[in-house]
């Protein structure tokens, strides 16, 4: 790995405050990389390292709620952490940074990118999202991949306010463990990156705010839901790397097979790598290429 002088700091955000990784010439072009469920900004450290080396700022916060000090409110309405309320930060965060960014969004992070580049094309120069394919695009293709539904099937028990809490939270957070293991079936995973998930998990009202973004979901009447219908149909004006692994357990790789290419006006380009859920781990010397390519092809010297 490159070796390079990685920080913490905290962002200021819609009135939260939100801590990051940060690496890099202050001069480079910011890229923000956002993580998923189970995770946190810590298991991009790695493509932060690369991407720093390389000239390039990265900032890699923390998505709201998984930290006490980005929680509004102990109980705040589960819509709190709606994924477009999490764009809504992005959008933020890359107007701070002087806009516009590359974005790198994992998981939940990726259905954030979407949304975000989609809301304010301006703020952003490239997106890539890793995991979860375009949510318009891949809908009806969910519904006709074999096995996807179980492997959605966590969603269900997330809706069980209370329980879920007590299933995923149990001895040490065995459920999280399970998940890391069933999604990457290959990945032999650093412990310590599990071991700092489940603190993460333990501190006060995160588990609630990171199970509230599915819950959010459900909630179809809602405004927040509402303006993510409009913002997955519309069209998207940034250049988006669709990423997916070969072995992912948790959105199956055939649901990026013949996506429609038309709402995306400055192109969608898929690549499968090897590895499962976390390909950007697992595989993340090709990844690492390929979004470093991906990125300096379309930066703002080209």
């Amino acid at each position: 790995m490159p070796s390079v002088a990685t920080e913490t700091t905290t962002l200021p955000v819609a009135g939260l405050q939100v801590s990051a990784l940060t690496a890099g010439p202050a001069d480079g072009e910011p890229v923000v990389l956002l993580h998923g469920f189970p995770d946190t900004n810590r298991t991009w450290s790695r493509q932060v390292a690369a991407l720093s080396d390389a000239g390039f700022r990265c900032i890699a916060p923390m998505l709201r709620g998984y930290e006490p000090s980005s929680q509004p409110d102990p109980h705040a309405p589960v819509t709190t952490y709606s994924p477009v309320r999490a764009a809504d930060d992005l959008v933020e965060i890359a107007r701070n940074l002087g806009a516009p960014v590359h974005a790198v969004g994992h998981d939940w992070g990726s259905v954030v990118v979407q949304l975000a580049t989609a809301m304010e094309p301006a703020a952003f120069t490239t997106a890539t999202v890793v995991a979860v394919a375009p949510l318009r695009e891949s809908a009806a293709r969910i519904l006709r991949t074999p096995g996807q539904f179980v492997n959605s099937a966590y969603m269900a028990l997330f809706q069980l306010r209370g329980i879920s809490e007590h299933i995923v939270s149990r001895d040490d957070f065995a459920f999280v463990e399970a998940l890391w293991r069933r999604w990457s079936p290959r990945w032999d995973f650093d412990r310590d990156d599990l071991t700092a998930v489940k603190a993460v998990l333990s501190e006060p009202g995160v588990l609630r705010a990171a199970l509230s973004y599915y819950r959010s979901m459900t909630l179809v009447r809602s405004p927040e839901m509402r303006r993510i219908g409009k913002l997955a149909a519309a069209p998207v004006a940034v250049p988006t790397l669709a990423v997916t692994g070969r072995t992912d357990r948790c959105m199956d790789t055939r649901v990026f097979d013949g996506l429609d290419t038309s709402r995306y006006e400055a192109g969608l380009r898929v690549e499968r790598l090897d590895g499962g859920h976390w390909t950007h781990i697992e595989d993340a010397g090709t990844f690492g290429a390929l979004v470093h390519d991906w990125i300096a092809n379309h930066g703002k010297d080209v």
